[in-house]
Parts: structure tokens; sequence; C-alpha cells
């Protein structure tokens, strides 16, 4: 080792500003190595692995799971999603996805059936659904795709809803599935999430009954979760203590899907 480099790794010596540059230079290149040789271990690993039922390698459903955990334990009925005027919405509403709206609706002889806990159905109309008081939500809607939108709708909410038509026992339950007409399209969602003050049941946007292409005549509108969780044209609401059914988690996203 020459003179130059001696005091470079020695902790006794002051080093001069070039020695200075060189030692920090040694120690990020020998940090760079440790973390591209992990990098590399860990792709080789995920390469080798095998795509699970649930839609993803296990080591990358893990990390899932693992920010999910994070995630919920942020969620309160306190902190609601950004509102903004009704001048602010959207009159182009961007559609995100088709799943469960492909097949031809034949909406006079549409119901919500509520599978109820103990088995029993409650098959309920949009008048049904109506009656109930009608509440707006203006929002930032998020797509996973990578864009967002402010837009205009309304409907019941949802926690409205389950104490119109007597379902306590049900969202003491840990879990609500969503299923469309043509069971294309199927979500399930976490309670706290389900009961946010501003989900809503929704079978207006913008003023005006839904499109068909956003879900007609009823579709969930969810603001404390991504798109994905959105499901448009509900059929059949169920209620679970065990994870339901989950379109976009069997492809290998997130359960939880929360903002």
């Amino acid at each position: 080792m020459t003179d130059f480099f001696k005091p470079i790794f020695s902790k006794k010596s002051k080093l001069n500003i070039d020695q200075l540059i060189i030692k920090k230079t040694v120690i990020s290149f020998f940090f760079f190595f440790v973390f591209a040789g992990v990098a590399f271990w860990g792709w080789k690993r995920l390469r080798h692995q095998t795509i699970s039922a649930q839609g993803t390698r296990p080591l990358l459903r893990n990390v899932l799971n693992a920010n999910e955990s994070i995630f919920s334990l942020l969620l309160s009925d306190k902190h609601l999603a950004k509102t903004y005027p009704a001048s602010e919405a959207a009159a182009n509403v961007r559609v995100n996805g088709y799943e469960g709206l492909k097949t031809k609706l034949d909406s006079s002889g549409w119901r919500l059936n509520v599978i109820r806990k103990n088995g029993d159905t409650l098959s309920l109309t949009m008048d049904d659904i109506k009656k109930l008081p009608k509440t707006d939500v203006i929002f930032n809607f998020k797509c996973i795709e990578g864009w967002n939108q402010i837009t205009h709708w309304a409907g019941v909410k949802f926690t409205d809803f389950a104490k119109a038509y007597g379902l306590n026992d049900e969202i003491a339950m840990k879990y609500i599935g969503l299923v469309t007409p043509d069971r294309g399209y199927y979500v399930g969602i976490d309670m706290p999430s389900i009961l946010h003050p501003q989900t809503i049941l929704c079978y207006e946007m913008n003023g005006q009954p839904l499109p068909l292409n956003q879900g007609y005549p009823l579709r969930l509108i969810i603001p404390v979760k991504y798109g994905i969780k959105h499901l448009k044209r509900i059929g059949t609401m169920y209620f679970d203590n065990k994870r339901p059914p989950d379109y976009w988690y069997e492809r290998g996203y997130d359960y939880f899907s929360g903002l």
C-alpha cells in the first residue's frame, strides 16, 4: 500500500480532501455492490418462484400483504377523502374497466340481492333504495392505471342502507362481497372500509342516472379505495368472516387496495 493510501484506512489519520473523496468513493462502491448483489439474488429467487393461486409469486404476495397490514391500520372514519365543489367535477367521466358489464342488462328484472347471515335473501328494487336519504360525494377518483379525475356521484350511504334494512348482524362480520349479475366481476372489501361515512351505493353521476358503462342501475363508490374496488352494476351482496373472492386480487393486486 502506497504512502498516499495508508492514511485513508487509518482511523487516526487526518485526511486531506483528495483522500476523503477516495474514501467516500470506496465506501459508496462497496455498498453499491452489496445492494446490487442482494437485488440480483432477490430477482433470481423471484424469477424461479411459480405464480400461486393468489395471482402472483409468493415473495411479491408477502410484500403486498405487509403493505396491506400497515395501510389498514391508518383507515379511520375520522379521515375523509378530500371533497370538491360540483363545478370542479369532470363532465366526461372516464370508465375504469368493463368487467361485469359485457352482458346485456335486463333493467326491468334487476334486483339487489342481499344474502343475510341466516341465509335468507333480501331482494330490493331501485325504488327500495332511492327512498332512503340521498348523499352526494365529489372526490378525486383514482385508478390503478395511474390516472385520477374529480367526479360527482350520488346515492345512499352504505351505513344508512344497512341501518334501514336491519343488517346489524351482517355488518358485525369482517368482510362484504359484491358480485355483478353476470358474475363476471366480484370484489371483497373489509368491513371498516365499506362502513366508511363516504361509501355510497350510487345511482347517479353528475345529477343524472348512471350510464350503462358506469354501472347502471347501481354501483359502489368507495373513496378510500382505488377504482378496482368500485364495483359497477351490483347484483349480489353478501357477508363473511373470511375474505370473499376478489377479481383483481386473483390477478396479482393487493386485497386492501386502499388510498
